[in-house]
């Protein structure tokens, strides 16, 4: 099991319609096709920030996730063109993190 941690740099200004959009689109969205999201947060040092998580049990179910969503009608027709327009695609950070014994996320 690994977790992915996703930091995104949102256009100026925007953040709040982001976390709009994300929260009542993109996350239940991602949801109905498996995807496990564990956590939505604002950065509060960085007014344009915003970093997820999501948890995949190994890299061959992330790959088949990736695929049921980013290569759905639905993402590629609506969902995103508009993520487009919010957040700079070019700016995303990916972390692959793996709990250790202690974690509370085991």
């Amino acid at each position: 099991m690994f977790y992915e941690i996703r930091r995104y740099q949102i256009r100026p200004g925007r953040r709040e319609e982001w976390v709009s959009f994300i929260e009542e689109v993109i996350i239940p969205f991602q949801e109905s096709k498996g995807v496990n999201v564990i956590a939505s947060f604002i950065d509060e040092e960085d007014p344009d920030g915003y970093v997820w998580m999501r948890r995949f049990a190994d890299e061959a179910e992330r790959e088949r996730l990736y695929a049921a969503v980013y290569q759905s009608e639905r993402w590629q027709q609506e969902i995103g063109p508009r993520v487009e327009t919010l957040m700079f695609r070019e700016k995303i950070q990916v972390t692959r993190a793996v709990p250790t014994s202690a974690s509370g996320l085991r």
